[in-house]
């Protein structure tokens, strides 16, 4: 009976064309606004990292002097960065099973190539353990050693699209590139790191939405060169002595740092250390506030960081808004459709169609209609998403459909037609037959 109802669906819809073609329409516009939306939204509030997100931890101290302090406060933008001294205090703890400190940096790249000048590049001065806490992909090499971390060598893992840039398809691992003004030897090459956000960079020039780092020296090798940092610092009226050594020995805070621990579970050994740490910083008369100190797992870090903030929440909101919008709209018409058609029903139900029959050839019906709005509204929603691909550098990034929810499109747009089609069918499932054969 399937075959039988979805066949007599057919031929109602192509009866009259327009008023399908409008249906469809007003659906797919709807869908189409609304899981672009909602596509954007989905991909700026994932987990990059599922597995491990909930043993990563960002520490937050509150190393600012006392005057000023109002108790209870949300932490400011100082705060969410941290102090040299601090960073080297955290990395000799030993502390969980990885540690890392990171900052960015950004200098002059001098091809070999004679065809291109140098250019410009971003990237960032994290140690070893990095790439293991975070995981990016491998093309060439791997990642630079212990030693070289210990040691502060000059040694640099490239972005694929950077490496391509400087050699083409060949492999650099084993060569050396002028990167910050010296000759760094090239120990890997990562494949393209396509993950967002990018929870590890948040706060820098990026931003969680912003193009893949290019490049990545060691922490220990920036630091001997005195590398400038690439990113926001504060030192909160410090008496800061003139120079780069001044400022390490300073409390200014510019780096970032994370935690990997072995399990979730062992959050509360991590805060212990750092209200221990933080009592003992207080006996050299730092930390003098005795604020709390604070830890936030990645996807904590990312809602305190407001990644995905409410102007994006209420746009997605509006989107569903316009969606139900459009299936008030699409109820009509299904209204006015369905009434012309009281004849027809009449006569069906004279000849023993009963009224689950109809009910469910009119449902078969919506059904046809929401499928091929959720074909044309994918189409839109494909053609929304390069819109905004090209209106912003930062929406590239998430302007792109995955199969969740391209599958979700499918769903939401036959769901939207069945239950705009409740209505009209389960009137169409009134018609009296013995006034609809009199009529006639």
């Amino acid at each position: 009976m399937f075959d039988y109802y979805f066949k007599l669906g057919l031929r109602s819809l192509l009866r009259n064309r327009a008023l399908t073609a409008l249906m469809i329409l007003t659906l797919a516009v709807g869908v189409a606004a609304s899981v672009s939306t909602v596509t954007i939204l989905h991909a700026m509030s994932g987990d990059p990292l599922p597995h491990k997100s909930d043993r990563l931890f960002v520490p937050l101290i509150d190393i600012l002097p006392v005057k000023g302090y109002v108790p209870g406060e949300k932490p400011g933008f100082s705060q969410m960065q941290m102090s040299y001294i601090d960073a080297q205090n955290f990395m000799r703890s030993k502390i969980g099973v990885r540690r890392t400190v990171m900052y960015g940096v950004a200098g002059q790249v001098e091809p070999a190539r004679k065809d291109i000048g140098s250019f410009f590049a971003q990237g960032m001065a994290p140690t070893r353990e990095f790439f293991t806490m975070f995981e990016p992909p491998f093309l060439h090499g791997q990642p630079w050693s212990d030693a070289d971390d210990a040691s502060g060598a000059d040694v640099i893992v490239l972005s694929r699209a950077l490496a391509e840039k400087l050699v083409g398809t060949n492999n650099p691992v084993g060569q050396r590139v002028m990167v910050l003004g010296r000759p760094y030897l090239v120990t890997g090459v990562l494949a393209t790191w396509d993950v967002v956000p990018r929870a590890h960079h948040i706060i820098g020039s990026k931003g969680a939405f912003g193009p893949e780092d290019e490049f990545f020296i060691p922490f220990a090798s920036a630091i001997r060169h005195e590398t400038v940092h690439d990113g926001g610092m504060s030192c909160n009226g410090d008496n800061v002595v003139p120079g780069y050594q001044g400022m390490l020995a300073s409390g200014c805070t510019w780096l970032q740092f994370w935690f990997e621990m072995a399990s979730s579970g062992d959050r509360g050994q991590l805060q212990q250390y750092l209200d221990a740490y933080a009592g003992e910083q207080r006996k050299l008369g730092r930390m003098m506030r005795n604020a709390p100190n604070q830890l936030y797992d990645l996807n904590e870090w990312m809602a305190y960081l407001q990644v995905v903030d409410n102007d994006n929440k209420l746009a997605a909101w509006l989107a569903f808004g316009f969606l139900l919008l459009c299936l008030v709209n699409t109820v009509g018409l299904l209204l006015a459709k369905f009434s012309v058609r009281a004849s027809e029903v009449g006569i069906r139900r004279a000849l023993g169609a009963t009224r689950r029959d109809i009910f469910r050839q009119f449902l078969i019906e919506t059904a046809v209609i929401g499928l091929a709005g959720g074909v044309l509204g994918l189409l839109l929603a494909f053609g929304a998403l390069a819109v905004v691909s090209r209106q912003s550098e930062d929406l590239g990034t998430v302007a792109h459909m995955d199969i969740p929810m391209l599958l979700l499109t499918f769903a939401m747009s036959v769901t939207a037609a069945l239950l705009a089609g409740l209505l009209p069918t389960w009137r169409a499932c009134q018609v009296t037959p013995a006034i609809q054969l009199k009529s006639q």
